[in-house]
């Protein structure tokens, strides 16, 4: 089967967007999935979307708490 190779070019698709895109498409996500009247198959590939979507803003949260950690570090060192 060949779904990584798939999934591939909309991961690298979504690893581009920044917290603020990556957010606002899955809140758009959510709501096509919350109006219903889309194929399986559609609600299926929005789902997989919106995971990827969140494990983005779930990597820019992090990183974020990382660089504050960093500079509250070098801030109580100085």
């Amino acid at each position: 089967m060949t779904e990584n190779s798939s999934q591939e070019p909309q991961r690298a698709d979504i690893d581009a967007l920044s917290y603020e895109q990556a957010r606002e498409e899955l809140v758009a996500v959510v709501s096509r999935l919350e109006a219903g009247g889309v194929s399986l198959e559609e609600s299926l590939a929005l789902w997989e979307r919106g995971e990827a979507l969140a494990d983005r803003c779930e990597a820019w949260l992090e990183g974020a708490k990382v660089r504050l950690a960093a500079a509250r570090d070098k801030a109580e060192g100085q």
